[in-house]
């Protein structure tokens, strides 16, 4: 599987935190029944987005 990137990016890791945690017991509302792993990431530009693999 391949990784699916959160079309949205964060100025701080909290918010990104907060996506991330929404993801793992609420993914089923962006129709995802079970996330296998979530990840915080950075991108070249310092600001933080979410990645899973559902």
């Amino acid at each position: 599987m391949k990784w699916v990137y959160f079309n949205k990016l964060y100025r701080t890791k909290f918010q990104a935190g907060c996506l991330a945690k929404r993801l793992v017991q609420d993914g089923w509302i962006y129709g995802f029944d079970e996330m296998r792993e979530v990840e915080i990431f950075r991108s070249r530009k310092g600001k933080y987005g979410v990645r899973f693999i559902p």
